[in-house]
């Protein structure tokens, strides 16, 4: 409990600080002080055309509290993500910032932030990865999913040390290589 409260202090003390580092307008330029500023476009979402609505973080509750901004108000952003275990649900239902209209790359980008759990679920052949990947792929069953992927588990994995975006590549593949998967947000 005491470590929650540490992290939203924190997160809020970090929150003020960024918010009174703007430099208001110099005294002299009070009329440019009054006129309304004409706001930058925000960057577009990779791949999408679409206003970026998290950080490097992630979505999640993380994303609501801190907001897309960078460097160390991520960590506690990826924090507050992890803490309350409420990213994959926000992707899968498409709440929490998660966009359930992301671009193809989600699948891919995915399987790479959630590797270590997707291994362990396709081993296994379910899990909440699994059921995860299967909605954002557009897969349209999660036990035939399951069962795919676990039967490609060596094709997928070959050793401990194979890259993230082999794993994502291989993932993607052997969805694409099964029709009857029906999945249709692969890129």
């Amino acid at each position: 409990m005491r470590k929650s409260h540490l992290v939203l202090g924190l997160g809020l003390l970090l929150g003020t600080a960024n918010a009174m580092a703007e430099d208001p307008a110099p005294a002299g330029d009070a009329a440019k002080a009054e006129a309304p500023a004409k706001e930058a476009p925000a960057p577009a979402a990779e791949g999408g055309g679409k206003a970026v609505k998290y950080g490097s973080a992630g979505c999640g509750l993380g994303s609501i509290f801190f907001g897309p901004g960078s460097g160390f108000v991520q960590i506690f952003a990826a924090t507050t993500n992890g803490t309350s275990a409420n990213q994959t649900f926000g992707i899968t239902s498409g709440t929490s910032n998660c966009d359930a209209s992301a671009p193809a790359t989600s699948a891919k980008n995915f399987v790479t932030t959630n590797r270590v759990a997707l291994a362990k679920d396709i081993s296994r052949g379910k899990g909440q990865t699994l059921t995860s990947l299967t909605e954002l792929a557009g897969c349209s069953d999660s036990k035939a999913v399951g069962a795919k992927l676990r039967r490609s588990f060596k094709v997928i994995f070959p050793n401990a040390k194979v890259s993230d975006e082999t794993v994502s590549d291989s993932v993607v593949e052997v969805l694409k290589s099964d029709a009857t998967l029906s999945c249709s947000n692969l890129g």
